[in-house]
């Protein structure tokens, strides 16, 4: 383990968060284990649940995003993609789109309800071996398509809601231009 510059000592974490600072010569440094980690010590903090946020030690610029935002690309890179290049150039194609912050917001609710989903599993299946696990989704598609269908329901829910939100921001909109619908 290397020593810290003294600045790096000093830190404590923002609003209870475990603090990292990033380095101009990209290193990290977590200040709450005071030792320099790598991106994939990072991942584990996410993969564990660990609030945490990094910034750049200099101008205390929050790098948290950025981050995150790396570990996916080397994830994607790795050889197992989780989003195929059409799910990405439609990501790209909502940058600067009305339905930007909209689209953000579906997304970070599906897949809460998606994580919400497979925790329910998760508790289920303590105990259990996967090949017990397995007779028993066979002969369970009920309960699947329970959970499936709350999914699909939140899903139509939000989507219900970026809908209605932009009918307002639509009437807003002509109403600022005299016009009526």
């Amino acid at each position: 383990m290397s020593t810290p510059p003294k600045s790096a000592a000093k830190s404590t974490p923002p609003e209870g968060r475990r603090l990292i600072k990033k380095y101009p010569n990209r290193r990290l440094y977590d200040t709450t284990t005071s030792s320099y980690i790598t991106l994939s010590d990072v991942k584990e903090l996410v993969m564990d649940h660990q609030s945490f946020g990094v910034v750049d030690a200099k101008s205390g610029e929050d790098l948290t995003r950025p981050m995150l935002l790396q570990i996916i690309l080397e994830e994607e890179a790795a050889g197992a993609p989780m989003f195929s290049e059409d799910v990405l150039a439609n990501i790209i194609r909502f940058y600067g789109h009305a339905m930007q912050g909209f689209m953000g917001k579906y997304l970070e609710s599906n897949v809460q309800s998606f994580m919400d989903m497979q925790s329910q599993l998760s508790e289920s299946q303590k105990g259990v071996s996967p090949e017990i696990w397995s007779q028993f989704m066979q002969v369970q598609p009920p309960l699947v398509q329970s959970m499936l269908g709350a999914y699909v329901q939140q899903s139509q829910n939000a989507l219900g809601q970026i809908q209605e939100q932009m009918q307002k921001q639509t009437q807003q909109m002509l109403d600022a231009f005299g016009l009526k619908k």
